[in-house]
Formats: structure tokens, C-alpha cells, sequence
């Protein structure tokens, strides 16, 4: 830090491409009475955060802001009405914007302790793409033992965690990909079956995997033509969860095949749920942790970055050439 009331942060000045961000000396913030103030050690990397810094997502900031929406680290200050948290304190929040930055202020209400089993890179990287997954197939899918989970853009963060959590629920897991390497890679983290999406048809594979019945549940992050078929592809009482559009095109879905097929459209927004249940979220957390303590789910790293590289890092992101999870070392 230049100084002891200013710290590096990741600025966003206007919305345009991942390269135009840069890092800066900013004002050390301060909590208010119910927040606290996190140094991170680590901080999880997202494709929302793409979107966000290049105006395609659906939040909107001021400007300039710090993105970056999980960290891990220690508590550095505490508002005067904080209770159960205390400075000095190993945790990991949950932070809509300020992750990318040396030092971030979080409601406190979305801090929670961290236990000497999981280390500060990992528990960043468990957050966001484990508790989007646990959340959508837990409180939106309603997810039961025995029943097919799809999860596409399975190699990615959160199709990983799916594919991991969809297991530690009881699921037969199918994921789909579009190459051999990153089907490998869901197959080593639990999937039963694979699709290569780019190699075959996605709508004929999924009909002999399912026997002709569809699935019962898709995680569907990718979009456009993905999403289409597989809009086309569910079982009777299926669940159609909506996550992301990692291709970048937002599908327009034939309202009747919900009908005739007598299946559910489930939106997933996690942040917003962490906000309005932030109870059930750390309820949530914890079984998170308790799976990864039994080694039920992990997390797979891709790879680090410095604040300084964080372009780099949105940008492979952007490519979708991330196996895993990405983490900034503030």
C-alpha cells in the first residue's frame, strides 16, 4: 500500500473491453455499524465479472468501481453493532462489487468464519461457482437421489461444482462439453456420462443416455443453441434451470414446449438469494463445507493471477478456455 489510508484496487472507469481496466491507489474504505472490513488473501475470479466490467451484465454501477464478488482473508476492522466477528479473524464473504482489491468492506450478515481445514485460495474459489450450484439444484431444482442432473459447460467453475454437488446428492450426472480434454475433467470430478458437443449431437446423445425419457434436471450455463435443444430434451416434470449464457446469446425459448412437456423454467440468481435468505445462504455454506471436508466436493484451480493481471484473467474467462477456477493474490 502507498500509504496506511489508501490501498491497490481494480478500477473500472466505463464499460468496454477486460483490457481497459486498471489498478490504482484508492481510499481505504471504512465499515459502517453492520459491515466489516476484509484484507484479502484471495479473491475468486467469475465470469459475471467479465460481463460486468463490459456492461453485459444485469447490475449496473456507479462508476468508477472495484469489481470482484467472493474474497477470503483476514478481518481487518469491525462496525461498532458486529458482534458474533472480531478483527484478526480468518473468514470468507460474499461481496457484490470490491472483491479485486487489498482491502473490502461486506455486510457483516454475509461474513463467515473459516475453519483450519480449507486454506484462503480455495475457500475464495468454493464460494460463488460451489454455492450458485448447491442453491440452484438444493432450493431451485429441488434436486432427488436417482434422478438425471445435465450440467452443461461442465468444466467450468460452477459446471464443476454442479457436476460435484449433483453427485453428493444422489444424481446421475451427465455433463456436456465441447472437447475431450474438459470431459475428462468433469469424468474425474464425477460425472457418469459425457457429451462432446462439438464431436456429436447433442439432442441424439442426451435421447440415448436418458433411454428416450429426457432429463430430469439441466444446469444450463452456456445458452444460445445449447440451451434450444435442450429445451427440447427434458423429462416429464423436469426441471430447466437458467444460470448463464456463457456463449453470449441469451436463448428465446417456445413457451409451449414447457407446456406440452409439462416442465419447469427455474431461474438461478444466487446473489440476489444471498441477499434476501442470508440465513438459508449460510446454512447453505456450511454443508458446503461439511461436503468439503469429507472431500464430497473440491475445488480445482486453473490457475493465479496478481491484481496487476487481472485482465488476463477476465479474459480467459472470455475465451472459455478455464478448466476450473481462476483466484486474484491481492
Amino acid at each position: 500500500m502507498s500509504d496506511s489510508l489508501t490501498m491497490q484496487a481494480v478500477q473500472c472507469h466505463e464499460f468496454g473491453p477486460v483490457s481497459d481496466l486498471t489498478v490504482e491507489a484508492i481510499a481505504l474504505p471504512e465499515p459502517d455499524s453492520h459491515e466489516v472490513r476484509i484484507q484479502a488473501n484471495a479473491c475468486g475470479v467469475n465470469f459475471p465479472d467479465a460481463l460486468l466490467v463490459q456492461g453485459q451484465y444485469q447490475l449496473t454501477p456507479d462508476f468508477p468501481f472495484t469489481p470482484g464478488c467472493e474474497v477470503a482473508g483476514i478481518i481487518s476492522a469491525v462496525g461498532d453493532k458486529v458482534q458474533h466477528l472480531s478483527v484478526g479473524q480468518k473468514v470468507a464473504a460474499v461481496c457484490q462489487l470490491g472483491g479485486f482489491a487489498e482491502q473490502v468492506v461486506v455486510p457483516a450478515q454475509q461474513v463467515m468464519p473459516l475453519p483450519d481445514f480449507i486454506d484462503m485460495i480455495e475457500a475464495a474459489a468454493l464460494i460463488t461457482a460451489h454455492a450458485t450450484a448447491h442453491h440452484a439444484l438444493k432450493q431451485r431444482a429441488g434436486l432427488q437421489p436417482g434422478e438425471t442432473l445435465v450440467v452443461t459447460g461442465a468444466a467450468g467453475g460452477t459446471g464443476l461444482a454442479a457436476v460435484q454437488i449433483g453427485k453428493a446428492m444422489g444424481a446421475r450426472v451427465i455433463a456436456v462439453c465441447s472437447s475431450e480434454a474438459k470431459l475428462a475433467l468433469a469424468k474425474e470430478n464425477g460425472a457418469d456420462a459425457g457429451i462432446n458437443y462439438s464431436q456429436n449431437d447433442l439432442k441424439e446423445e442426451l435421447k440415448r443416455l436418458t433411454d428416450g425419457k429426457g432429463a430430469d434436471v439441466v444446469y444450463e450455463c452456456v445458452g444460445g443453441d445449447t440451451f434450444d435443444t435442450l429445451s427440447r430434451s427434458m423429462a416429464w416434470e423436469g426441471r430447466l434451470l437458467v444460470v448463464g449464457f456463457a456463449s453470449g446469446k441469451i436463448p428465446k425459448m417456445p413457451v409451449n414446449l414447457a407446456l406440452v412437456k409439462g416442465y419447469s423454467l427455474v431461474g438461478v440468481f444466487w446473489g440476489v438469494f444471498t441477499q434476501k435468505s442470508p440465513k438459508v445462504f449460510m446454512q447453505n455454506m456450511q454443508e458446503l463445507l461439511t461436503w468439503y471436508q469429507q472431500n464430497k466436493v473440491k475445488v480445482v484451480i486453473d490457475s493465479t493471477y496478481t491484481l496487476g493481471n487481472v485482465s488476463q484473467a477476465l479474459q480467459k474467462l472470455n475465451d472459455r478456455a478455464v478448466m476450473g477456477k481462476l483466484v486474484l493474490l491481492p
